[in-house]
């Protein structure tokens, strides 16, 4: 029997908790001395599944020890007959990143240490728009090259507004205007500016082929998302007709999920998000199946500081890394809730993230401010098309 830290997991909670304009899904693991740990699961808009879930694996964490994080990975993920899924490791992440935190603490070390050490110095990121029209979204793009981003993504362009309380989203019209706003970015921008574009699967592999045949080659340098990632088989057939690098993987929920993707290079840049595919534990299999596929990370990042901050330190050991997405900037300015609640939080130093040398991943929460707003019932805009029918936000 190897030897064992001497603590004993006393406590999980869970906190959908409304924040700015979204829920967060954090989770604090405390140990019987009364060091704790934050995570946080990435399941937007099914916190409450996400809870759900953390309350199943709250009676199987009481009494474990807190550094056999693995050991905990393994007894959770085969504690149900019906092992995985979007839920199910949403809530592992979140255990897991707290696990990282907590055992950092515990240890006095910051959690990249307890990955190996780090293989860079800081994070590069790179800029999003946020803008549905041309001439706007081109005007941020400006704005961020001025800062110094060499990287912008840019979201779809859509030309079309609501309807009764719904968005209408037409894809192929979406399509046009996206693909001209693109060509205008790039005469703008010039040659030397990384451009991408996240399409947020609302595509089909005809639209999507479509959509990459209305720029000039050279246009784009990576198409984030053009479809649904349920069919690889689909993947290949948009690789076969299509010629701009590839990021995937911000759905994916394991690295079963994320294997034909890297194994039959349907990608190029892997979007997985440590608090959907399983926390540190499971990110960590991936980036190195990655690097022996010569796939760089580009992680999705769209939640709040926890998941921020947890990046950083998976993006610090990787050596195969490219950007990590920001979902604030000088467009998307942080809520004043998120402010009070977060006492220390990742922030920008130009375009780099410096990489916290605190304990574990270097969060501090006001609990008093974290428990005084409560979750709210919020799901994501819904798009619909003019014939009625519903179709991919």
């Amino acid at each position: 029997m190897g030897e064992k830290s001497g603590l004993k997991i006393r406590a999980v909670e869970s906190f959908p908790v409304w924040i700015g304009h979204r829920n967060q899904m954090l989770v604090k693991i405390t140990a019987d001395d009364g060091t704790f740990g934050w995570g946080e699961a990435g399941l937007s808009g099914r916190e409450l599944a996400v809870a759900g879930a953390i309350d199943h694996y709250r009676e199987l964490l009481i009494g474990e020890d807190p550094f056999r994080i693995a050991h905990i990975w393994q007894k959770l993920y085969r504690s149900q007959y019906f092992e995985g899924g979007r839920v199910l490791t949403a809530a592992q992440s979140a255990i897991d990143i707290a696990l990282y935190d907590l055992k950092g603490k515990a240890l006095g070390l910051p959690a990249y240490e307890l990955m190996g050490g780090r293989v860079r110095d800081k994070i590069p990121s790179l800029a999003t728009t946020n803008a549905i029209d041309t001439k706007t979204a081109v005007e941020q793009a400006k704005a961020y090259v001025a800062d110094g981003f060499d990287v912008v993504r840019f979201g779809r362009v859509n030309p079309l507004m609501r309807d009764e309380g719904e968005t209408l989203f037409e894809p192929r019209q979406s399509l046009v205007a996206t693909a001209d706003c693109l060509i205008a970015a790039r005469e703008a921008l010039g040659r030397g500016v990384t451009i991408g574009v996240d399409l947020h699967h609302r595509m089909s592999v005809a639209e999507t082929i479509t959509f990459c045949q209305r720029m000039p080659r050279g246009t784009l340098d990576f198409l984030e998302e053009p479809i649904r990632d349920e069919s690889p088989e689909a993947y290949e057939t948009l690789r076969k007709c299509v010629d701009v690098p590839f990021a995937i993987g911000e759905e994916f929920s394991s690295k079963w999920q994320a294997q034909p993707f890297v194994e039959r290079g349907l990608t190029q840049y892997m979007r997985l998000d440590v608090c959907n595919i399983g926390g540190f534990t499971e990110a960590l299999k991936v980036a190195g199946w990655c690097e022996t596929h010569y796939v760089d990370l580009f992680p999705h990042n769209p939640l709040g500081p926890v998941c921020t901050a947890a990046s950083i330190h998976f993006a610090a050991v990787v050596p195969n890394f490219a950007w990590l997405e920001y979902n604030q900037s000088r467009f998307r300015p942080a809520s004043p809730i998120e402010k009070e609640i977060f006492l220390t939080a990742p922030k920008l130093e130009g375009t780099f993230f410096p990489i916290s040398h605190a304990p574990g991943i270097g969060i501090e929460i006001n609990e008093e401010v974290l428990k005084r707003d409560a979750f709210r019932h919020w799901n994501p805009p819904m798009l619909s098309r003019h014939d009625g029918s519903h179709t991919n936000w």
